[in-house]
């Protein structure tokens, strides 16, 4: 009788545990989706701020029309393009800021101001978004995660290059 109830016991005990970790994994997974979300929705207002500067009109031709490639490839770029896409990006804002700011009025330099203020944003987002990619992917490298099959149907969420690229 007594063997019986720690078998019961400790199976218990060990169902909690595979149920803690599937819902701590799912919550984890739900945390890089939301911060992937977060992330993507400033880069599109990245994108966004970018066609604007490049249609204004302190932006000589050839910066413009560099700029608005990079633009409109950022924003329509798949997920397998998206990390060529987004430093190609940050690149010919880099170029275009180096010689756009000295000649901008203030209209154009609310404009900057505010790529500015969403260049910070973007790095903390970076900062959070790869935060939390390596803590789910330590949870998944767990062995009762692994022998289990907690993580289920989930892919395992990777960082992209560009968030190692310096905005």
């Amino acid at each position: 009788m007594r063997t019986l109830f720690l078998v019961t016991l400790t199976s218990l005990i060990f169902l909690w545990y595979l149920s803690f970790l599937a819902t701590r994994l799912d919550r984890l997974h739900h945390r890089v989706e939301t911060s992937w979300a977060n992330l993507d929705g400033l880069l599109q207002r990245r994108a966004a701020i970018a066609l604007e500067i490049a249609r204004s009109d302190f932006a000589d031709p050839a910066s413009s029309l560099l700029l608005t490639s990079a633009a409109y490839h950022a924003r329509e770029a798949s997920v397998q393009e998206r990390s060529a896409t987004e430093s190609a990006l940050s690149g010919a804002l880099a170029l275009f800021l180096v010689d756009g700011q000295l000649h901008a009025n203030s209209a154009e330099q609310s404009l900057l101001d505010e790529l500015g203020a969403l260049t910070a944003k973007i790095r903390i987002a970076i900062a959070i978004h790869t935060d939390s990619v390596s803590s789910t992917q330590k949870v998944r490298q767990k062995i009762a995660i692994r022998l289990f099959r907690l993580s289920g149907t989930a892919p395992l969420p990777v960082t992209y290059e560009f968030e190692f690229d310096a905005l």
